[in-house]
């Protein structure tokens, strides 16, 4: 088997603690208020192996599809969150309790440049002209307030719940 895709036991708490924060997608919450972009962030950070990082987003993102149905900006949002995941696997050593809220900032900015670029392109809601995609980005304003906090209080969440875990029991 690959070395790629081996998983230690040091990596279950944190595929754990993926998996547990993805969950949040299936309860109720308000518009975009849900753990995605956190999970695209600390995976990269929890993860020492970027395969391994994209492997557990993946997963889980498609777990929680399954059961919420698919829809046709999926790509959009799956390349953000690739985008994200990417760029913070880069930096993940810069990643810390001060950070952490400037890193959520720009991932949640990534997330919804890419993702309202999608609805402007897919959706059939604008015109296909600067017009229509800057009409798109000033009536998503709204949404991103709630992508940016959730974004900064999953990602805190996880940062802590990780750090207490390696504290107590690693």
């Amino acid at each position: 088997m690959s070395k790629i895709f081996l998983i230690s036991k040091k990596e279950m708490f944190p595929i754990g603690l993926i998996l547990f924060l993805t969950l949040f997608r299936l309860i109720p919450h308000p518009w975009n208020f849900t753990p995605i972009i956190a999970v695209a962030i600390m995976s990269s950070f929890l993860f020492r192996n970027i395969y391994l990082s994209l492997l557990v987003l993946v997963f889980s993102m498609f777990i929680a599809d399954l059961f919420l149905g698919f829809y046709k900006g999926m790509f959009f949002t799956y390349a953000s969150l690739f985008f994200i995941t990417f760029v913070f696997f880069s930096i993940n050593k810069k990643i810390n309790a001060k950070s952490l809220f400037i890193f959520g900032f720009f991932g949640a900015l990534i997330f919804y440049l890419i993702s309202n670029f999608g609805v402007w392109m897919l959706s059939g809601m604008y015109e296909k002209n600067l017009d229509g995609l800057v009409t798109c980005y000033i009536l998503a304003i709204p949404f991103f307030k709630n992508t940016l906090m959730s974004t900064i209080i999953f990602s805190y969440i996880a940062f802590f719940a990780n750090n207490f875990y390696k504290e107590k029991f690693a």
